[in-house]
């Protein structure tokens, strides 16, 4: 049960009442009465809620910065028309609108309401409760009860760095019609047979070939243009972090995650590597596996990959380097592509991935790629008083540890994308195809 602003409002009236009744007491008693039996009157003539039944229809899955219609289909089996209103609530981060809508059921019938959700989150946002208050025909009281109506919304990663792909794909068309160049070492495919000429390298010589032709022989190579790219997100602490502008609307000031920013570079490779002809597995790893996708075909690739990401979230623990490393190698035999999409940061480096990096990057090519913070370049530039100057010297040696990181990668074999977020998937994808131009992939 329920009580109205109009039971308030009669209830002050009373009291104005008794103050000028020459018996208050008879006065107040007879007020009261005279409520409870309109209360308990209205109570009795209003629609039942009990026995309402409900139903849901419209979208399942939306990308972040969208918008999606919800319905809710409400059905009266009463004798009473129920009249009131109704509250569809949602996650917060749902936005859900409008929190409540008027509803008048005659008996036997059914309505449909809309609610309109627009998430500033990722992941599945759900239906928490749906709230029915149906008001008696005096408007006095109302009765009221609250259903468990479930439904799920999947909130997808929106793929903002789409707009680079056409591109990037030019760029690999033209890689793709180019003469295969010639090139001899580990990891490529036979391609034909030449003569030898001063400056190749004896181990290329084909002794067999070369004694049937009377002359010196060479096997020539072309790059693989089919080859695996394994893509690691790590989702430990430093993903959590916020950085840049968040370019979805209402996600807030404070920018995107990095994590978010990670996994829009990680589409735009996926799209790319597989328009190229390349297997793309995917793995989310802090200190277990989080999500993975292996052995999706071309056309499925992006949906899995954005199913399996959207619910994943930053976890507040330190990676487990080894685990990852231990992860990757075991399910990748053959050398691949490792792109590790992780922070730079020089303690979770030196004492995570620096140590075990050197038994991932002797069996694959290790690219590792990261978000650098917008607002540290900006500290470093700033001169105008003595707390900013103190602001850019602690940025200028946070920048110089990041460039001691990149520095110390480099000499292990490692390829390394250090870009802002904005700008950090068209960079990944142009490391990708210089990869490929130089038949290193």
């Amino acid at each position: 049960m329920a009580l109205t602003g109009r039971a308030a409002l009669l209830a002050a009236l009373a009291a104005i009442a008794v103050l000028f009744a020459p018996e208050p007491g008879l006065t107040v008693l007879a007020a009261a009465l005279v409520l409870a039996v309109l209360v308990t009157a209205d109570l009795l003539l209003a629609g039942a809620v009990r026995g309402l039944r409900f139903q849901r229809d419209g979208e399942r899955r939306m990308r972040l910065g969208q918008s999606a219609a919800i319905g809710l289909i409400v059905e009266n089996p009463g004798r009473r028309r129920v009249r009131g209103v109704l509250r569809d609530a949602w996650q917060p981060s749902a936005c859900a609108a409008p929190r409540t809508a008027p509803l008048d059921v005659p008996p036997h019938e059914r309505r449909r309401l809309v609610t309109t959700v627009t998430p500033t989150r990722r992941g599945d946002r759900e239906a928490v409760a749906v709230t029915v208050r149906s008001v008696g025909p005096l408007g006095l009281a109302a009765r009221q009860r609250t259903f468990h109506v479930p439904w799920t919304i999947r909130v997808l990663p929106p793929f903002l760095s789409r707009r680079h792909l056409p591109a990037r794909l030019a760029r690999l068309r033209e890689l793709d019609g180019r003469h295969p160049a010639l090139v001899r070492g580990q990891g490529t495919e036979f391609d034909s047979l030449r003569e030898y000429v001063v400056g190749d390298d004896v181990r290329s010589i084909d002794w067999r070939a070369s004694a049937r032709s009377n002359d010196v022989v060479v096997r020539t190579w072309r790059p693989e243009r089919d080859r695996r790219v394994l893509i690691v997100l790590d989702t430990g602490r430093t993903s959590a972090g916020r950085v840049g502008v968040a370019p979805v609307p209402g996600s807030g000031p404070s920018g995107w995650p990095r994590l978010d920013w990670s996994m829009d570079a990680a589409l735009l490779l996926a799209a790319l590597a597989a328009r190229a002809g390349d297997r793309v597995d995917f793995l989310a790893y802090d200190r277990a596996v989080r999500a993975q996708v292996s052995g999706a075909s071309r056309t499925e690739l992006l949906s899995s990959l954005v199913n399996v990401m959207a619910p994943i979230e930053a976890e507040l623990v330190e990676s487990d380097a080894a685990g990852m490393v231990s992860a990757v190698l075991s399910r990748a035999r053959r050398r691949c592509l490792v792109v590790l999409l992780t922070d730079l940061s020089a303690a979770a480096m030196q004492e995570g991935l620096l140590p075990v990096l050197p038994s991932l990057s002797s069996r694959h090519l290790v690219l590792v790629a990261s978000v650098a913070d917008p607002r540290v370049a900006g500290m470093a530039a700033g001169r105008g008083t003595a707390e900013a100057v103190y602001d850019a010297a602690a940025a200028e040696r946070s920048r110089g540890e990041r460039r001691g990181i990149t520095a110390v990668l480099r000499r292990h074999g490692v390829e390394v994308v250090d870009a802002l977020p904005e700008d950090l998937a068209p960079a990944l994808a142009d490391a990708y195809l210089a990869l490929k131009a130089a038949g290193r992939l």
